[in-house]
C-alpha cells in the first residue's frame, strides 16, 4: 500500500530514496575492490558500472553516434 504523501514530501523522499540507492551501489563496490578503487569514478548508468568520471562525464561515444544508446554497452565491453 502506497504512502499518502503531500507532494512536497513527495519529492523529499524521492530525493533520500535514490540517494540511498547510490550509495548502496557504492559500499557494495567499495566491500568487492576495497575502498580505494572507488577513488576517481562514477556509476555509469548506460554500461552499468563504475568508470573513471573523465570517461562517464566526458561522452563515451564515437562523436558520430548518440550518447546512451546501446551501442554504448556494447562498445564498453570490449
Amino acid at each position: 500500500m502506497p504512502q499518502k504523501l503531500s507532494p512536497k514530501a513527495a519529492a523529499a523522499k524521492k530525493k533520500r530514496d535514490l540517494e540511498a540507492a547510490s550509495q548502496k551501489k557504492r559500499r557494495e563496490a567499495a566491500k568487492k575492490h576495497g575502498k580505494n578503487w572507488l577513488v576517481g569514478k562514477d556509476y555509469d548508468h548506460n554500461t552499468g558500472r563504475f568508470t573513471s568520471s573523465s570517461h562517464n562525464r566526458g561522452g563515451t561515444q564515437h562523436k558520430s553516434k548518440k550518447d546512451g544508446t546501446k551501442a554504448e554497452k556494447k562498445q564498453s565491453k570490449k
